[in-house]
């Protein structure tokens, strides 16, 4: 019987054509802005933690894209106060205060509540998606149908598997999980070898293929779907 745990997981596998744990972060992004710049704005223990770990360049960038100016600012304008009052250093000596306030900037800058918080969630669809790979034999079918994990992902997915996969079973997984990516790996290699030809005087006349887009599928596959967002001529 499905969980509410499984469903954002099952969805995700229910589709293809690219790495379902990038699918899920992207859901998990999305809803955590929405939230931020929604309800959970207000709320005094929510403002109490992203006043304290603020946000990293990259979900910053995605409230603005919102354009949600008035939550936004309110949250900066909090969290700003907090930075001033924590580089206000008392009476130190030069050397302790430089040590101090750069102690407290490097905080600032090494945390952010949407990352933290995608993370929680992520790395327990990693755990859902071993889980039902071990007991359900339909999901084994959805993951075979995957066309691809990117790499971080692939490789993410293989070491929590070894974790909470039984180990009889963890051998077929391999298999299962290796069958999926060799698969796409070796169509991107040749991909990626024609497009290359295809500046070569003496293949111009022959068709592109799959080729003409392979530069971008293998940043995605890479390094992940973030890397680089679909460009409307590549939808088409």
């Amino acid at each position: 019987m499905e969980k509410i745990y499984t469903i954002p997981v099952n969805e995700a596998f229910d589709e293809s054509g690219s790495c379902p744990f990038c699918r899920m972060r992207e859901k998990l992004e999305a809803n955590e802005i929405d939230l931020i710049l929604g309800a959970s704005m207000m709320e005094p223990d929510i403002r109490i933690k992203t006043n304290e770990k603020g946000f990293c360049g990259h979900h910053f960038h995605q409230m603005y894209d919102a354009q949600k100016r008035l939550p936004l600012a309110l949250m900066l304008e909090s969290h700003l106060d907090l930075i001033r009052k924590e580089c206000a250093t008392p009476k130190l000596s030069l050397k302790e205060k430089v040590g101090t306030v750069s102690e407290h900037t490097d905080s600032f800058c090494k945390t952010c509540y949407v990352c933290e918080r995608v993370e929680f969630h992520w790395s327990k669809m990693f755990e859902t998606a071993c889980l039902l790979w071990d007991m359900d034999i339909e999901f084994r079918k959805k993951m075979e149908k995957q066309t691809y994990f990117c790499l971080p992902c692939y490789t993410r997915f293989l070491r929590t598997a070894k974790l909470f996969i039984n180990k009889k079973r963890l051998s077929d997984f391999l298999d299962a999980a290796q069958g999926v990516e060799m698969k796409y790996l070796e169509e991107l290699k040749g991909d990626i070898s024609h497009f290359c030809k295809k500046f070569d005087y003496r293949y111009q006349k022959e068709p592109w293929g799959n080729a003409r887009d392979s530069v971008e599928r293998a940043i995605r596959f890479l390094s992940g779907e973030a890397a680089l967002p679909v460009s409307q001529g590549e939808e088409e």
